[in-house]
């Protein structure tokens, strides 16, 4: 990817190239003694889990330094998915932690589809429990769930009673990021199915954060994602039982972009994850660690129950500049616009794996998963979707550019 892809496909709407010089030498501020300060149980499961906890989507196979870290500073749930680097990530988590397994947790994951049967679905929890070299996994998850269908699936039931009666795993879960997020879990709720749920939350989702705000960033408050069924959706699993994780906390990522404006010792991602763990619906966090600068910065947040002072203003500051490059989570809003059924909020997922997270190979994994995807953008002269999205994310000029992106050899 050079650099002049990056910027096509980078932070439309923000204030980009003004920070661009600073991004390359900003670091994050030193964090000494961190460590894990909180465990919390994870619903009914029993577990009690640090929290905030390690996300492997990015790890790579010779990356198990990084696992050992955040194991010795108290991390014990570890999250990954068979996807993930093409299953490096499982099989570098299972050498790091060889002779530890007693002491912590690991997940995994699989997509499940509506018509696939009870066997092949245990094929890939064997060949993920391989890799992690171990002979069960604390919680298996439906990977990425975005149609009910894919609930109702009696194979997949079939297979979880199995595999918790061969004592494969001990607990089954739904993750859930894109659209119908809502209808997806609502239903995983009812049925009683589901043991954790693993869901999209962070501070964009919370119209009554800015609102505070609407003087200084009122150009801005048409940008804001406004769930208002997830948080009833999230208090629904608490008073359930059902063990609450929260994903992309950190609204795209965009770290680099914060540095200049971090006072007083507070980081933009210590922020972010205050606000989440400030919600007493949500058990714990998790979140992709690639270094291990990154890996003592993030823990800065453990123990943290409510936000402090430099919070707000890092959290509205990053909404504003990156309100309108960001696809908000379990949307949707924009798939109806599309009479070809172009996945918009999955390929603008893709895209943010190359420009927010800069994983071009994840974003091509991830990407050819979706089939045909965005390619009927690239004859459409018509543009439905042009003002599609109610938070400006200008979807015509993205989704082209992201499916030549990521289908190029």
């Amino acid at each position: 990817m050079n650099r002049r892809e990056l910027l096509q496909l980078g932070a439309l709407g923000t204030v980009g190239a003004s920070l661009g010089a600073r991004r390359a030498s900003a670091q994050p501020p030193q964090r000494a003694g961190a460590h894990v300060r909180r465990y919390t149980p994870l619903g009914r499961t029993g577990m009690k889990i640090s929290d905030v906890s390690f996300g492997a989507s990015m790890l790579g196979a010779n990356q198990g330094d990084l696992v050992r870290q955040a194991f010795d500073l108290g991390i014990n749930y570890f999250d990954s998915a068979e996807s993930y680097v093409g299953g490096a990530s499982e099989t570098a988590i299972g050498a790091a932690l060889s002779g530890k397994r007693d002491r912590v947790y690991l997940t995994s994951k699989t997509w499940a589809r509506p018509t696939d049967r009870r066997d092949s679905i245990m094929a890939a929890l064997e060949a993920s429990l391989r890799r992690l070299r171990t002979d069960y996994v604390d919680v298996y998850f439906n990977h990425a769930v975005n149609d009910v269908a894919r609930l109702q699936n009696q194979e997949w039931h079939e297979f979880v009673a199995r595999a918790k009666q061969q004592g494969k795993i001990r607990f089954a879960g739904m993750s859930g990021h894109a659209g119908r997020l809502i209808e997806c879990l609502d239903h995983a709720l009812d049925s009683g199915r589901v043991d954790v749920i693993l869901v999209a939350y962070n501070f964009g989702q919370d119209p009554g954060l800015y609102q505070r705000f609407k003087d200084q960033f009122s150009r801005n408050l048409d940008l804001i994602a406004q769930q208002p069924d997830l948080p009833r959706v999230l208090a629904k699993a608490k008073a359930k039982g059902v063990g609450v994780v929260a994903m992309k906390t950190l609204m795209g990522a965009r770290l680099n972009d914060m540095r200049p404006f971090e006072r007083g010792g507070a980081t933009f991602a210590q922020a972010a994850f205050r606000w989440v763990l400030s919600d007493k619906n949500v058990d714990a966090l998790i979140v992709s660690m690639t270094g291990r600068e990154q890996i003592d910065e993030y823990l800065g947040a453990s123990g943290s129950r409510a936000a402090v002072s430099e919070d707000l203003p890092l959290l509205r500051r990053y909404a504003a500049m990156n309100g309108a490059a960001y696809c908000r989570p379990g949307c949707g809003e924009c798939l109806a616009a599309c009479p070809l059924g172009v996945p918009i909020d999955e390929v603008l997922r893709a895209r943010m794996y190359a420009v927010d997270y800069g994983r071009p190979d994840i974003a091509r994994s991830e990407y050819a998963l979706l089939g045909d995807a965005a390619s009927p953008c690239l004859r459409c002269a018509a543009r439905p979707c042009q003002a599609a999205c109610p938070h400006g994310v200008p979807i015509d000029r993205l989704t082209a550019a992201t499916h030549r992106l990521l289908t190029r050899v």
